[in-house]
């Protein structure tokens, strides 16, 4: 790979990844704006209208750190993958103006007026329009996952004489096999992002004996919520995401479990450390013809190893493995620890009990990290290819773009997220240390 390439990989990733931080929060966090603006429209209890505009704030700002760290990712297209942008153009470039729809109009539009507060629009647009934030974010992820979809597996397109990439059916972009559970696992991990956040919010207020009915429902909240979710993420929706997988991207597969040899009944690796050069696991841990039952639905089905394919066709095995194994491993954690909160609820001591509500406050960073391992494995299980089976990540770079050039405005970049991520925090944490009720008071 040569350096251009390289860089050009580099700033995309971080770019991207620094971005994706705040669609996280937005995309489940809305959802829980809607719910608790339902429950306060159906019950009149004025703690969920407190919540709501509460979560609202929080949303405001992740949402307007998106649109900031988004608009560098379409200069790039642009600027670093000009090939590629005019190669699946005519794809992606009918999705992506979709989001920017939703996300900027709709999604900001019912945000102003929810945050306008019920007192100014009426109780019932108010609720509608915490019913638009949520519908707005949630299709603004949708265009997002079904650009990704194509790249991941390509549908809905025609190619001409020159070779050049056309769209056939708009329909079949979106409607993408691939995308339709790639997004759901992607939402729904979303929502336990968010519920986390709620919960750990919650928690901190109840251990420093703050806003303490503000605590105790967001806790309850995060707990009942988390324990579905968590569950949820691992099936259907991570089980089905990864039936996709298997379908259409064998090699992926091999990578994330470390698989080299073809084997019939193959086990499931739960640790170990890949050797690439001598094609092998480093004392792993197996769960005997599990992987065979995962991927197949049958102990003795045959699963392809990584040997099974040319060698310049396999993705980065160290770092898709890993990432695939820390994503798995903070799932695993998330269901035990909600269904530990789930027990306390049950035995009335989940406010009370000290230790779970600061386990509950630390781990509010995990999830994020979990979303951003799963979308490495997406990313990087792809390579080579940028469309799967159509271009190889090389040839969608810009020819005239210099690696130089690229570091530069990447060292750029980082200074300038630095400022906007101290920025972020203060202004956060300062909406925490006021609390509920002056969210309340905007109202």
């Amino acid at each position: 790979m040569n350096g251009a390439v390289f860089a050009h990989r580099i700033q995309f990733a971080f770019t991207v990844m620094f971005h994706y931080l705040f669609p996280i929060l937005t995309m489940g966090l809305g959802f829980f704006i809607a719910l608790f603006s339902t429950l306060h429209l159906v019950t009149k209890d004025e703690r969920y209208s407190n919540a709501a505009q509460f979560w609202a704030r929080i949303f405001a700002i992740n949402f307007a750190l998106g649109v900031v760290t988004g608009i560098p990712l379409e200069f790039e297209f642009g600027t670093n993958w000009s090939r590629f942008s005019s190669f699946g153009g005519g794809v992606f470039g009918q999705t992506l103006p979709l989001e920017g729809v939703y996300a900027f109009f709709l999604e900001s539009g019912f945000l102003g007026m929810f945050l306008a507060g019920e007192k100014r629009v009426g109780r019932t647009l108010h609720w509608i329009s915490g019913l638009g934030v949520a519908g707005g974010s949630l299709l603004s992820g949708y265009f997002i996952v079904a650009t990704n979809a194509w790249m991941q597996h390509p549908v809905g397109y025609e190619t001409d004489a020159s070779g050049g990439i056309h769209l056939k059916s708009f329909w079949a972009v979106l409607l993408n096999p691939y995308g339709i559970w790639q997004y759901l696992h992607t939402i729904n991990g979303a929502l336990l992002t968010a519920a986390f956040v709620i919960g750990g919010i919650g928690a901190f207020y109840l251990l420093s004996g703050r806003h303490r009915e503000f605590g105790e429902l967001s806790v309850k909240t995060a707990v009942v919520a988390g324990v579905i979710l968590s569950l949820t993420q691992l099936f259907p929706t991570g089980d089905l995401n990864g039936a996709s997988v298997v379908q259409y991207q064998p090699t992926k597969l091999a990578a994330m479990e470390g698989l080299f040899e073809t084997q019939r009944g193959a086990p499931l690796a739960i640790i170990g450390m890949p050797d690439t050069e001598n094609g092998r696991l480093i004392d792993p841990i197996y769960v005997p013809e599990f992987l065979s039952f995962l991927a197949y639905g049958n102990f003795n089905a045959t699963v392809d190893g990584l040997n099974s394919y040319a060698k310049d066709l396999w993705p980065p095995v160290e770092l898709t493995y890993y990432c695939y194994h820390i994503m798995v491993g903070l799932g695993t954690i998330f269901i035990a620890q909600m269904l530990i909160g789930l027990f306390l609820l049950w035995r009335r001591k989940l406010h009370s009990s000290r230790w779970f509500l600061w386990m509950l406050m630390l781990t509010v960073p995990f999830p994020y990290i979990a979303n951003e391992a799963g979308w490495v494995v997406s990313e990087v299980g792809r390579q080579p290819w940028l469309v799967y089976g159509l271009m190889k990540t090389p040839a969608g770079t810009s020819a005239n773009v210099a690696a130089g050039e690229t570091i530069f405005t990447t060292m750029g970049f980082a200074g300038i997220y630095a400022m906007l991520s101290i920025l972020f925090l203060f202004l956060v944490a300062r909406i925490i240390h006021h609390g509920p009720e002056d969210s309340a008071a905007h109202a």
